[in-house]
């Protein structure tokens, strides 16, 4: 449980750092206000009745990454490992190339700091239920977001 909130707040680090061009004083602050904030359950909230847009950019890791599990071979073991490597390449690339900004970011961070935990769990664990897991947050993730 530690390793995983350790690796949680690398992971709020990486995204908060990635995503602004703020003072290291005012990143650490928000380090701690996320932590804070995301250790309780949130609700991803639509934007006034109506889906949040995600930056085309970063759609298209999103979407790699729902094809990889939607296409999924179970029958394969080493795929297991194949799909485990490539969703945390496309985590990192999605991070690494955040643009968003506002409510629309926060909303997407609502899903995806869950999401990075279920990809974490799945890379230790390549259960099918972990990954029914995945599936089912990119059904949230289309509810909420296009």
């Amino acid at each position: 449980m530690l390793k995983i909130k350790i690796a949680l707040l690398a992971t709020f680090s990486l995204l908060l750092f990635s995503c602004n061009t703020k003072s290291k004083e005012e990143k650490a602050t928000e380090i701690k206000t996320e932590e804070h904030q995301h250790s309780e359950s949130e609700t991803i909230q639509l934007n006034g009745g109506q889906k949040w847009k995600v930056d085309v950019d970063m759609m298209a890791h999103i979407r790699t990454m729902e094809n990889d599990v939607t296409s999924f071979d179970k029958e394969t073991p080493e795929n297991y490992q194949l799909l485990a490597d490539n969703l945390k390449k496309n985590l990192d690339l999605l991070t690494s190339n955040c643009t968003m900004k506002g409510e629309a970011h926060d909303e997407l961070h609502k899903w995806l700091l869950p999401y990075i935990e279920l990809v974490d769990h799945f890379s230790k664990d390549k259960s099918n239920e972990n990954l029914a897991k995945i599936q089912e947050s990119f059904t949230t993730f289309n509810q909420y977001f296009q």
